[in-house]
């Protein structure tokens, strides 16, 4: 069982946050692969073999920043993402930011590509996470505090996975 958390991540602080998705993603026993594709391109074949797709973006003027949707719309084009399970999360730098807005995006790509989407949302109780986690770094202490959040993700994230796809 595989999930590929595919970001770009400017300042560094989007890639922390996909790490600790992939620490919670880890702790329920499943393996992921970060790849920012501001350092490189993200590996397809990793990409195709696995069961989730998770993607993190920066939020710019409340959207996804132009290198994820160039990354949805034509260089992740050959891949049959299909039936996978998906989810996105967001970094920004204040509240009321546009984070939701970008998180929509990219769960609405995904749907168009045919891909199965999960947010965690409110069934689960706290951590209620809507759409998907957010981080605010010019927001007191969020940025911080949200890390377990971002991991409780990972972990809700990866049981969902295995629920679909164990074989």
């Amino acid at each position: 069982m595989r999930i590929a958390i595919v970001c770009y991540s400017l300042t560094g602080h989007t890639a922390e946050m996909a790490g600790e998705i992939a620490a919670g993603i880890a702790e329920a026993g499943v393996e992921s692969r970060i790849f920012n594709i501001r350092e490189g391109a993200a590996d397809m074949d990793y990409i195709q073999s696995s069961d989730g797709l998770i993607i993190g973006t920066p939020t710019y003027t409340a959207a996804s920043v132009w290198q994820i949707t160039r990354w949805l719309q034509e260089d992740s084009r050959a891949l049959k993402l299909g039936g996978k399970l998906g989810g996105a999360f967001a970094t920004a730098h204040f509240a009321h930011g546009g984070q939701d807005t970008a998180i929509r995006d990219i769960l609405g790509q995904m749907l168009a590509k045919g891909m199965l989407v999960y947010s965690s949302g409110s069934s689960f109780g706290m951590p209620i996470i809507h759409h998907g986690p957010v981080a605010l770094d010019k927001e007191g202490n969020h940025y911080e505090e949200c890390r377990g959040t971002f991991r409780i993700f990972g972990q809700r994230f990866a049981a969902k996975t295995k629920e679909l796809f164990a074989r």
